[in-house]
């Protein structure tokens, strides 16, 4: 059973109420999330994903925008698998070492290193391995240069792959982490950005759970210490400034579930480590899953403006399910959010709007509503009547708003 409540909010964002044998829907409060309060991690910023079901679990701070360290790499790399995929890049391509490469990312910049050797030509599948096992500074700004010829052009394309991926709180600068004040990434936009290299690439992502890389006669460990200290781990990224703090990307699979952990701004990498496995034993152990809509079932109806019928109903392409804590209590919250009336005619299948579900104040899922049925053009009486309701509905607003 759903209900539409109210005409319009910002002339089209509809609040849906629905009683699913979870309590009545409705609003979420404004007040301070108490996920800024919780404990159950001492990381300043964190985020706990559920990728099978969509769903954030745990969320602190995790839209504030903070220096994301070699984390930024993820960007990095996707931007190479996607041109790998694409057929723009092979991974025998050779890529040369610069001197600038060589000198603020490789041995003497006394950061992170692939140690590949000044002018030597080293292969695109070498230097994947370089960024994503060693984090090596030389290998990502090699492959920014060899790329887009250099490395500020390199950023440009992150930022606009980030946009493109709807990343809309990540700004990058370079190609490596190294500080920038300018360089920013949320714990929100992590995440997302890991399941979709999951996702999509995944003959490629297996290069995350490498234990160890040699190159230039040097072997290094992977820095992850999820990779052997967690059953299920096969990912992602450590990250470490004096800016930033200790941060981590990890994702784990158990039980026919993927969970991905973002923590950033610890003071240890000991607490790092301990704070992930905190945060993803939680996770797996502590929720159960509750079905709200079944795949194609309508969600709610989106008025149509001049068309056959006066509504259109919005259905999720796939099942949505929320998780929650066992034994919680936290109000369930859903939200349609479009922009309407919708003008006909509407073909079935298009985007009309997006599904928005809080458990208390966590946006935890989202997920796009398409049109369930095709509405055709009306006839012009129907035309005519709903530009009437239209005009009135301005003027009832305008009237509103002055009040």
């Amino acid at each position: 059973m759903v209900w539409l409540c109210g005409r319009s909010v910002a002339r089209g964002a509809v609040a849906v109420a629905a009683l699913l044998g979870l309590g009545l829907f409705a609003a979420p409060t404004r007040a301070a999330s108490p996920a800024a309060k919780d404990t159950r991690t001492e990381a300043p910023i964190a985020f706990l994903y559920d990728v099978t079901a969509d769903a954030a679990l745990f969320a602190k701070q995790a839209d504030l925008p903070s220096p994301p360290a070699s984390m930024a790499t993820l960007m990095t790399t996707e931007i190479v698998f996607k041109a790998l995929a694409d057929g723009a890049l092979k991974a025998d391509d050779q890529f040369k070492v610069t001197e600038d490469a060589w000198r603020r990312g490789g041995a003497p910049s006394r950061s992170s290193a692939m140690f590949a050797k000044l002018n030597s030509q080293v292969s695109v599948s070498d230097l994947l391995r370089g960024v994503i096992v060693q984090s090596g500074g030389d290998a990502a700004i090699t492959l920014a240069t060899g790329l887009a010829g250099s490395e500020t052009a390199f950023a440009e394309r992150m930022n606009e792959r980030a946009k493109a991926l709807g990343l809309t709180r990540s700004t990058f600068r370079n190609a490596t982490g190294q500080p920038d004040p300018a360089q920013t990434m949320t714990a929100r936009d992590i995440a997302r950005l890991a399941a979709h290299i999951i996702r999509v690439y995944p003959d490629r992502y297996a290069m995350f759970a490498e234990p160890e890389f040699t190159w230039n006669k040097i072997t290094q460990r992977n820095r992850n210490p999820l990779l052997a200290e967690y059953p299920g781990a096969d990912g992602l990224k450590t990250g470490f400034t004096a800016d930033s703090g200790y941060g981590l990307v990890g994702s784990v699979t158990r039980d026919g579930r993927r969970l991905i952990v973002v923590l950033n701004g610890l003071e240890t990498a000991k607490a790092r480590a301990a704070e992930a496995r905190k945060l993803l034993d939680w996770g797996f152990d502590a929720f159960q899953r509750r079905r709200l809509f079944e795949a194609e079932e309508q969600v709610a109806e989106a008025r149509v403006f001049g068309g056959a019928q006066r509504y259109v109903p919005l259905i999720a392409d796939a099942a949505v399910d929320v998780l929650t804590p066992k034994n919680d209590d936290a109000r369930i919250v859903a939200r349609v959010v479009y922009d309407g009336p919708i003008t006909a005619p509407v073909e079935k299948g298009a985007r009309i709007g997006v599904l928005r579900v809080w458990r208390g104040d966590m946006l935890s899922v989202e997920t796009p509503l398409r049109a369930g049925e095709a509405v055709p053009e009306g006839d012009l009486g129907r035309r005519a009547v709903d530009g009437a309701l239209e005009l009135v509905g301005d003027w009832f607003d305008q009237v509103i708003a002055r009040i």
